[in-house]
C-alpha cells in the first residue's frame, strides 16, 4: 500500500475525510488551536519538572539561596503562558464549533431545496429534523472540542513517556506497558459500540419523528382523542431507546472500567518498583508518581473520544448521506451554464415564457412505485387554454401538475414548453413563471405581507391591494388587528384554513404567473366566498395558461377541456358539454354530485 492510500485509509476512518472540506475552511484557526493545545500540554509536563526540581534542590538539600528567585519567575511566566494559550485555545475552539455548525447546516438546507418531491414523500420531517440539527451539532464538536482535546491529551502522553524514558527508562517501559493494552481493548469495542451507536441514532429519528408529528398534529389529536395511542407510540419508541441506551452504556463501561484498571496499573507499578530510583531522588520518585497518575486522565480521555468518534462516525455518515441524495429532478450542466440555479441564477438570458404545454408520448411512474400512472399520453394545452382536471379522491389527478412544473421527470416522452422540451431552461425559469394555489395552503411565519411578498418581493403597495381586492381576501385583512401587518403565525396557524386560502390565492396571483395551476383552490372556503372567487378566476385566467384541479365540478363548466382522471388514468377528455353526452365516467360524477347538493339546499330550507 502505498503512503498516499494510508493517508486516505487513515482519513476515511470515523468518516472524517468525508468532513474535511467543511474544516479546510478554518484551518487556520484549526492550526491556532492545536499549537496553542500543544503549548499548555509542555507547560503541564513542564510543571512536574519544576515539582522535582524543587524538590531535589530546595525540599531535599534544605537549601533556598540563590536560585530561587529565578525559579519562581521562571515558574509564574509558565502559569502566564499556560493561563493565556488555554484562553485562546479555547476561544477559538468555540469559535470553530459554532462556524462548523453554522455551514454544515447552511450546506444541508441549500441542499434539501435542491432535492424533488420524491426525497420528502419518502422521509419524514424528523428524520430530516434529526440530520440538519442533531447530526451536524456532533460533528461540529468533532472537528473543534475534540481536535483541540485530542492535541492536548494526546501531546501530554507523549512529552510525559519522553521526560520518563530520559530520566528511568525501565521504569518507563513498566509504566507505557498499559498502551498495547489500550489497542487492544479499542479493537475488540470498536465494532460493538459502532452498531450500538446506530441503532440509538436511528430509534432517536423515530423519536423526533413521533415527536414533531404530535406537535404539529396537535389538532387532529385532540379531534380524534388518539391521545393514549400517540402516547403509547411514543413510549414505546423511547422504551425501545432507553433498553438500546442501556446496552450500549454498558458495553462503553465495561470499556470504561477496564482502561481505568488499567491505568491505575501504572501508578501501582511506581509504588512497586520504586527501588529502581535512587533514594537521593526524592523529586524523581515524585515525578513518575504524577505522571503516572497524570496520564489516568488522557488515558480515559481517550476512552471517551474512542467512544465519541464511533458515535460521531454514525453522524457523519447520515449527514454525508443526505448530502449525497441526488435529486430525481436536476438541470444539465448546459442549462446551469446559460439560466444559473436555484440559488445564483441568471436572469438576463431567460427567455419569456407564453404559456404553450404540450404532453409528447408521457409515461410516468413515480419513483416510489410500480404501476404506470400514464402510458404514451399526448395532449397540446395552447396557450391561454383553461384546462380542468377532476376524478375522486386520490384518483391520481395532481400527477399532470406535477409534470407540466416539473416537481417530477416523465420516465418517457417529453413535456414541452412553448414548443421546447422542459429540461432545455432551468427548474428556476419555469416555477418563477407558474402561480400555485394549494389545496392546503401554507404561509411563512411573519405577517400578512410578508407572505404576499414572497410571490413578488418587488410588488408595490398598489399591487398587493389590486391582489388582495381581486380574490376577495380584502374582507380578510380588514378583520384583522393590524391588517397587513398582522402576524399569521407558525404555517399560518392563526387564521383559518379559508382565510390561509385567499391570501394564498392573493399571493399567487401578486406573481403575475404565466402559468396558473389551482389545486382545489375554493374546497376550504364558504359559498359565498367560492362565488367571488370563481368571478377573479373568471377574470385572472384570461391571457394565462390556467389547470384547474376541481373538486365542485360545477365550477369547471366552462373549461375549454376537462380531464377525467380514475385510478391514476385519465379515462375521458373533451368539453363539459361532450362528457356528460358520453354519459361515461364524468357524466356520473357530475350528477352525482349535483343531487347531493340539490338534497343538501333543500334540507337547508326545510
Amino acid at each position: 500500500m502505498t503512503q498516499e492510500n494510508k493517508t486516505r485509509t487513515k482519513l476515511r476512518f470515523f468518516g472524517i475525510g468525508k468532513i474535511l472540506p467543511f474544516m479546510k475552511t478554518f484551518k487556520n484557526l484549526i492550526i491556532l488551536m492545536a499549537v496553542l493545545g500543544l503549548i499548555t500540554s509542555l507547560i503541564d509536563v513542564a510543571i512536574t519538572l519544576f515539582q522535582r526540581y524543587a524538590l531535589n534542590n530546595f525540599v531535599e538539600k534544605g537549601s533556598f539561596a540563590g536560585r530561587l528567585p529565578m525559579y519562581l519567575i521562571v515558574y509564574v511566566g509558565a502559569i502566564v503562558v499556560q493561563t493565556l494559550a488555554t484562553y485562546f485555545s479555547c476561544s477559538r475552539a468555540m469559535t470553530v464549533e459554532v462556524s462548523m455548525n453554522r455551514d454544515l447546516r447552511q450546506a444541508a438546507f441549500t441542499h434539501l431545496q435542491t432535492l424533488s418531491f420524491s426525497y420528502f414523500n419518502q422521509n419524514s420531517v424528523g428524520y430530516i429534523h434529526a440530520r440538519v440539527l442533531s447530526d451536524t451539532s456532533r460533528i461540529g464538536s468533532l472537528a473543534s472540542w475534540t481536535v483541540m482535546d485530542g492535541v492536548w491529551h494526546t501531546s501530554y502522553l507523549v512529552f510525559a513517556a519522553g521526560v520518563m524514558l530520559a530520566i528511568n527508562w525501565k521504569l518507563a517501559l513498566m509504566v507505557m506497558a498499559i498502551v498495547p493494552l489500550v489497542a487492544v481493548l479499542f479493537s475488540v469495542f470498536q465494532k460493538k459500540l459502532i452498531r450500538a451507536n446506530r441503532e440509538i441514532r436511528e430509534i432517536n429519528s423515530n423519536i423526533t419523528s413521533n415527536f414533531n408529528e404530535g406537535i404539529t398534529g396537535a389538532k387532529t389529536v385532540k379531534t380524534l382523542a388518539i391521545e393514549s395511542s400517540m402516547e403509547k407510540r411514543f413510549v414505546d419508541e423511547t422504551a425501545k431507546m432507553r433498553k438500546r441506551s442501556v446496552e450500549a452504556s454498558r458495553i462503553r463501561g465495561l470499556f470504561a472500567a477496564t482502561m481505568n484498571l488499567a491505568s491505575s496499573a501504572a501508578l501501582a507499578i511506581v509504588l512497586w518498583k520504586n527501588d529502581l530510583i535512587s533514594s537521593e531522588e526524592v523529586g524523581t520518585f515524585s515525578l513518575f508518581m504524577s505522571y503516572a497518575q497524570g496520564m489516568m486522565e488522557p488515558i480515559r480521555w481517550l476512552i471517551d473520544a474512542i467512544s465519541d468518534l464511533i458515535t460521531t462516525q454514525v453522524n457523519i455518515e447520515r449527514f454525508t448521506n443526505l448530502l449525497a441524495v441526488r435529486s430525481d429532478v436536476i438541470d444539465s450542466p448546459e442549462v446551469i451554464e446559460k439560466d444559473g440555479d436555484s440559488f445564483e441564477p441568471k436572469k438576463e438570458n431567460w427567455e419569456p415564457l407564453k404559456g404553450d404545454i404540450k404532453f409528447d408520448d408521457v409515461s410516468f411512474v413515480y419513483p416510489d412505485g410500480e404501476e404506470e400512472v400514464l402510458s404514451h399520453f399526448s395532449m397540446t394545452i395552447p396557450y391561454g387554454s383553461n384546462i380542468a382536471i377532476v376524478g375522486e379522491t386520490g384518483a391520481g389527478k395532481s400527477t399532470l401538475v406535477n409534470l407540466v412544473c416539473r416537481f417530477y421527470e416523465p420516465t418517457q416522452g417529453r413535456v414541452l414548453i412553448d414548443g421546447r422540451d422542459a429540461r432545455e431552461r432551468s427548474q428556476l425559469w419555469l416555477h418563477s413563471h407558474i402561480g400555485y394555489v394549494l389545496q392546503n395552503p401554507h404561509l411563512f411565519s411573519g405577517t400578512v405581507r410578508e407572505n404576499l411578498l414572497y410571490g413578488n418581493p418587488d410588488a408595490t403597495p398598489e399591487q398587493i391591494e389590486r391582489a388582495v381586492k381581486l380574490v376577495s381576501a380584502d374582507e380578510v385583512v380588514a378583520r384583522l388587528e393590524k391588517g397587513l401587518d398582522t402576524d399569521v403565525g407558525e404555517g399560518g396557524d392563526l387564521l383559518s384554513t379559508g382565510e390561509k386560502q385567499l391570501i394564498s390565492f392573493a399571493r399567487a396571483i401578486l406573481a403575475d404567473p404565466r402559468i396558473l395551476i389551482l389545486d382545489e383552490a375554493t374546497a376550504s372556503v364558504d359559498t359565498i366566498t367560492e362565488q367571488k372567487i370563481q368571478a377573479a378566476i373568471d377574470e385572472v385566467i384570461k391571457g394565462r395558461t390556467s389547470i384547474v384541479i376541481a373538486h365542485r365540478l360545477s365550477t369547471i363548466r366552462h373549461a375549454d377541456c376537462i380531464l377525467a382522471v380514475r385510478d391514476g388514468k385519465i379515462v375521458e377528455q373533451g368539453t363539459h358539454k361532450e362528457l356528460i353526452a358520453k354519459k361515461g365516467y364524468y357524466y356520473d360524477m357530475y350528477t352525482r354530485q349535483y343531487e347531493d347538493e340539490e338534497a343538501a339546499k333543500i334540507l337547508s330550507s326545510v
